[in-house]
């Protein structure tokens, strides 16, 4: 029996490798053999730790929502005030950095994935509202005089603006640079907190 150290290096090895693969490759390059090739290991390594593809998507995922959370608890805790932790969180969540461009190509590919799979599109949508119930509570910090309705609405908007600005730059970065992603997430701050 592998010792419990080895067990944990190599599913380490292997999520480096899913991650990896999705990133650069995209849905159609995201194969059991691919991960293998990467983490240097035999496709039965791979097989013993995910029965599939299906499975490669929804830990890629989970390593997503894992990081995203912990980039928006760093970039919240690193604020000043209410309306720059609003504003920093939507930061770190846009592909500004070659980390948020990576997080970005990986979460183009889950959804890609999730349009025509209704389990990986419930794991999206519950991850998902966890960034959404994130932003309502800081847009309800920057904006304590908001009614709860526009609050959520306004919340809402600002999350579809980082996942389409996310979408379109992991496409087209020349059209969506970091300067004016960082322009549009600022300026709707400003407005989701007047």
């Amino acid at each position: 029996m592998p010792r419990r150290r080895d067990v944990d290096s190599q599913r380490e090895q292997l999520s480096r490798a899913v991650w990896s693969v999705l990133a650069e490759q995209g849905l159609p390059g995201l194969t059991v053999r691919a991960v293998a090739e990467r983490a240097g290991c035999t496709t039965g390594l791979v097989m013993h730790a995910f029965a599939g593809r299906h499975e490669l998507l929804v830990h890629a995922r989970r390593l997503l929502h894992e990081r995203a959370a912990e980039s928006a608890d760093a970039a919240e805790a690193g604020a000043a005030g209410p309306a720059e932790r609003l504003r920093a969180v939507l930061r770190q969540a846009a592909c500004l950095t070659p980390a948020g461009r990576e997080r970005a190509r990986v979460r183009v590919a889950f959804l890609a994935a999730a349009a025509g799979d209704e389990e990986l599109a419930a794991v999206h949508r519950q991850n998902n509202r966890v960034f959404v119930r994130r932003v309502e509570r800081l847009l309800a910090e920057a904006a304590p005089d908001l009614p709860r309705a526009q609050r959520e609405v306004r919340a809402r908007s600002l999350v579809a603006l980082v996942e389409g600005l996310n979408c379109l730059a992991a496409a087209d970065p020349a059209t969506y640079p970091a300067r004016a992603q960082t322009a549009a997430l600022d300026d709707a701050v400003r407005a989701a907190t007047s």
